[in-house]
């Protein structure tokens, strides 16, 4: 098989494709180091609780460190789900177009050999784990019952947006669990608003297989949603940002904080006006988007939180 040939559909001429060696590059891509956009998705609500419970603690000290090691962790606990992913669905991926040249329908590596790697990140998951205080280390552990289940989901409700949601959101627990040795309301309210962002931009990116998913029987918002989505996303959305301003005047935020959240509400906005569900180019391009969302409500958080400790 061409190197060509052995990328990813949605996913050409990035670094993995072109400067990693050969024999990594089948392993990277049950990573998704190809396509970082996912593990960037899963850190934005690590970093908004880190920053929102540091703001808590009038205290910005070990804010540093926890920021990196969520990043380092975000990308392998994000690499480890979906190995197990494509564990579980190579016999639903080979059927889908945008899927079937993963590394395991497509043969670059077996089942055995993703599951082997599945280990070996979960382990650099745990070391980073470990780093951290015993209630976060307790509370990381029982996102993995969530991580489990998600995969199967599809084949049973048309809602697996909302498991995703549950397991993508564990970070803004695990941010106030880190820093305050605590689960506050405020981190209860991050939860669920991040829980509401995640439905809908999951539907967004859920609407590049409506046909092949619809063929083969798996289910997803985007599927239910239909010619509603940009109702349904605008019900979302704006419950995010409810729920996420909610949490922080539970925080005590000030004025930094609601800025970074407007920017996000604006951002989030312009998703709903420009979406055309049957462009599957511009889903993909408003999916990958929700990453410089979530990175301007995280520079309010910062701000606030550094001006709160100061």
């Amino acid at each position: 098989m061409s190197n060509a040939a052995a990328r990813v559909a949605d996913s050409t001429g990035n670094w993995v494709d072109t400067r990693a060696p050969v024999w990594a590059r089948p392993y990277l891509r049950l990573s998704r180091f190809d396509r970082p956009i996912g593990s960037w998705l899963l850190l934005m609500p690590c970093w908004w609780s880190a920053a929102l419970a540091a703001g808590v603690a009038h205290d910005v000290h070990d804010l540093a460190r926890v920021v990196v090691l969520f990043f380092i962790g975000a990308f392998v606990m994000r690499g480890a789900g979906c190995t197990w992913n494509d564990i579980t669905d190579r016999d639903l991926d080979g059927k889908v177009e945008r899927t079937r040249s993963r590394p395991i329908p497509a043969g670059q590596v077996t089942a055995t050999q993703a599951a082997v790697f599945l280990v070996a990140q979960a382990l650099v998951g745990l070391a980073v784990l470990l780093q951290f205080n015993s209630f976060a280390v307790m509370t990381g552990i029982a996102s993995l019952a969530i991580v489990a289940v998600y995969p199967f989901m599809k084949r049973i409700t048309y809602w697996p947006q909302v498991v995703l949601g549950l397991a993508f959101s564990w970070g803004a627990l695990m941010g106030f669990a880190v820093i305050l040795g605590r689960i506050d309301p405020a981190a209860l309210a991050l939860y669920a608003g991040s829980i509401s962002w995640v439905i809908g931009y999951d539907t967004i990116y859920a609407h590049q297989d409506t046909e092949d998913d619809a063929l083969i029987g798996v289910k997803s918002t985007a599927l239910l949603f239909g010619a509603r989505t940009k109702q349904m996303l605008a019900l979302f959305y704006g419950l995010a940002v409810v729920l996420i301003g909610t949490a922080l005047w539970l925080g005590g935020a000030g004025l930094p904080a609601f800025v970074g959240l407007a920017a996000f509400a604006v951002h989030l906005a312009r998703q709903i006006a420009r979406i055309v569900i049957s462009d599957s180019a511009l889903c993909l391009r408003l999916f990958k988007s929700n990453r410089d969302a979530g990175l301007l409500l995280f520079a309010g958080l910062l701000v606030d939180a550094v001006l709160r400790a100061g």
